[in-house]
């Protein structure tokens, strides 16, 4: 394969440069697909409904969904808290949109400059903390502004040395989000302590039984590709994809049945204000 435009060739083969990757060092890019992101919905939801199970809330007076993607989850907290006023916000436009499709009154916030209101007794953040940089910063802040008796519950992927993100990285070359951009179980567990509250911690490592062609693939297109799709033209983007995916199916070889087995571990904690 000859390598033109912007890639460039790596001991025989074509990588894409480093330089149309710069923008994701900031964890921030700029579209999200929510139809594509709830494929796998199942799974993707599991380690939500595990996290909210550890929070021991009763009657909070408001339920924040700190990054509630296209609002699919947010009618479970309601659900679970009838009475609470339910706040779901999130960064993109797209997610926005797609939740108040959905009935609910998302409002569009970015995580960096969020405050916990006065009232936020629950306050959950599910697979959006590894795409801010430096997020372990923001915790102590927000207990602090937390009322009494609060609950803070987050989870985070912690698969970034995984294949699945592992060979992303050696295909572009270039500088995506490797292992730094989630601490490891000890230092949540170090900041909450160091508020002064009772403190959660634990991880969980799934194995997703995936059906269908390039299931790893697919999975991935919704969340780690994304900053990818912002860089490359679409036709650079799908050779992208057409070089991937025979080394994810190396990596991720599919069962005599057809279905993959596709490990993913993933960090919890959960911090309870005094």
């Amino acid at each position: 394969m000859s390598c033109g435009g912007s890639r460039a060739r790596s001991g025989g083969s074509c990588t894409w440069t480093a330089k149309q990757y710069a923008r994701t060092v900031t964890g921030v890019s700029t579209t999200w697909d929510p139809a594509r992101y709830l494929d796998f919905d199942d799974h993707r939801a599991r380690p939500f409904h595990d996290l909210i199970a550890r929070v021991g809330a009763t009657a909070p007076r408001r339920v924040v969904d700190l990054g509630c993607g296209p609002g699919h989850l947010a009618g479970v907290l309601a659900a679970r808290w009838p009475k609470a006023a339910v706040s779901a916000l999130d960064s993109s436009a797209e997610m926005v949109a797609a939740a108040r499709e959905r009935g609910i009154a998302a409002e569009r916030v970015d995580v960096r400059d969020w405050t916990p209101p006065p009232d936020a007794d629950v306050d959950v953040t599910n697979a959006v903390l590894q795409w801010v940089p430096g997020h372990l910063g923001l915790l102590p802040g927000w207990l602090a502004a937390l009322p009494p008796k609060a609950w803070f519950a987050l989870q985070v992927p912690g698969n970034f040395a995984a294949p699945s993100h592992a060979l992303v990285r050696e295909l572009a070359a270039g500088t995506l989000r490797d292992e730094a951009a989630v601490p490891e179980p000890e230092a949540y567990a170090e900041v909450f302590a160091a508020t002064g509250a009772d403190v959660d911690v634990w991880e969980t490592t799934y194995r997703h039984r995936l059906t269908g062609p390039d299931p790893v693939l697919r999975w991935i297109d919704a969340t780690a590709l994304r900053p990818v799709r912002d860089a490359l033209p679409p036709a650079e983007f799908q050779e992208f994809r057409a070089a991937l995916a025979p080394r994810l199916r190396a990596a991720y070889p599919a069962r005599p049945d057809g279905t993959t087995w596709f490990p993913f571990r993933r960090i919890f904690a959960v911090a309870r204000t005094h």
